[in-house]
């Protein structure tokens, strides 16, 4: 007869990783704890796309995350696919609607997912424990999890805490902690999907869609001026390729020839003034901070070509991000060198597994770290 306190399998973390592991190494009739410090599960789950939860991407791809090693991710995404969650979520009979760019959302609630994963578990005997402060691991000839409610023995322990991102929800730095106990490098980490700091011109709240550049990353969507500097989806995207003292160019008409349009606009209307011209293709409040004083007649052509120019390659060096507090993923974080890509075991340490954001893969905006967590989870879940 087993010991109350022995498992084959203790994850660490109740979140989209966490509990899809769990309960696929439930399903192969594993015993299963999952521990969490907080007093409930999922709670970036529950908050994500505007507690709809993004759960996936239907363009979810390797190319859509970033690595030190841009195959990683290769195997895990390919065994469990994007097709393979939505597939579940329409079991569990959960409404969802595609809103742009291949995002999936619920039409509900965010807690749906978190429900329908806690079923699943419930379903084959996961042992789920909330409020729980893990305080120490360790290996003998077996794992000891030692927490503020004892301890904990298993075979098989997962990593599956998250990175450092939004720590008022939570977040810590134990699988990197335990990771690096245990010999396991750990890359570089620094805030991802996060709003960039510059002073800007007043106009905090002016939204408009553009096509933000950082190197060769390109992303098309919106962009939003704030208080401290611009945020929106495009900014977030091209955050996670950006290091300091980086530029970042924006174009803020990708569909227009700005140019053309300027002295077309000098022809036809010389009496308009250069902010209401301005004001037809771009935020009133934005087309005011660009213009100079003048009518259209007053413009030179190459005047002209100069403020196209610069509407079209707005280019601007950050001083900084929001960091953790206001970022949505962490980049980096436990070396893939050190795992197996198709089980996310540790090389030089059977047994340990780590999986989802604690690992250096990150994903775009728009479901694909949901995709991650759920792929990285069932494949250490099938292995564990």
């Amino acid at each position: 007869m087993s010991q109350p306190n022995t498992f084959d399998v203790v994850v660490l973390g109740g979140g989209a990783a966490g509990l899809m592991c769990a309960m696929r190494a439930g399903h192969r009739g594993r015993k299963v704890l999952l521990l969490d410090h907080a007093e409930k599960v999922g709670k970036k789950i529950l908050i994500s796309g505007g507690g709809r939860c993004n759960f996936t991407n239907l363009d979810a791809r390797p190319e859509a995350f970033l690595s030190a090693n841009p195959h990683f991710a290769k195997s895990a995404l390919a065994r469990y696919t994007q097709h393979d969650f939505i597939e579940l979520v329409n079991r569990h009979k959960i409404a969802w609607h595609e809103k742009t760019l291949g995002q999936l959302f619920c039409d509900g609630s965010a807690r749906q997912i978190v429900a329908m994963l806690l079923d699943e578990c419930a379903a084959v005997g996961v042992d789920v424990r909330v409020a729980h402060k893990v305080t120490r691991v360790e290996k003998s000839d077996r794992f000891t999890v030692a927490t503020d409610h004892g301890d904990f023995f298993a075979a098989s322990v997962v990593l599956a805490t998250g990175g450092l991102s939004i720590p008022k929800m939570g977040a810590t730095g134990l699988a990197h902690e335990v990771a690096r106990q245990f010999r396991l490098r750990v890359t570089e980490t620094r805030p991802a999907l996060v709003p960039l700091t510059l002073p800007v011109p007043e106009i905090s709240g002016v939204s408009l869609e553009v096509e933000a550049r950082c190197g060769r990353a390109r992303f098309r969507e919106a962009l939003l001026f704030t208080h401290r500097g611009l945020s929106g989806p495009a900014i977030l995207q091209v955050s996670s390729y950006w290091k300091p003292g980086q530029e970042i160019t924006v174009d803020l008409l990708p569909d227009l020839d700005a140019a053309s349009f300027l002295k077309e606009r000098k022809r036809t209307r010389p009496k308009a003034e250069l902010r209401t011209i301005l004001a037809e293709i771009l935020p009133q409040r934005l087309a005011q901070s660009l213009a100079t004083e003048g009518t259209m007649a007053g413009q030179r052509d190459r005047d002209l070509e100069t403020l196209a120019n610069r509407i079209k390659l707005w280019t601007v060096v950050p001083t900084g991000t929001e960091g953790y507090a206001k970022a949505e993923v962490t980049l980096g974080g436990i070396d893939t060198d050190g795992l197996s890509s198709k089980t996310m075991e540790a090389k030089k340490v059977p047994g340990l597994y780590a999986i989802g954001e604690a690992v250096d893969v990150t994903g775009w905006l728009g479901g694909y770290n949901f995709q991650w967590a759920w792929s990285s989870g069932w494949v250490a879940g099938e292995a564990a």
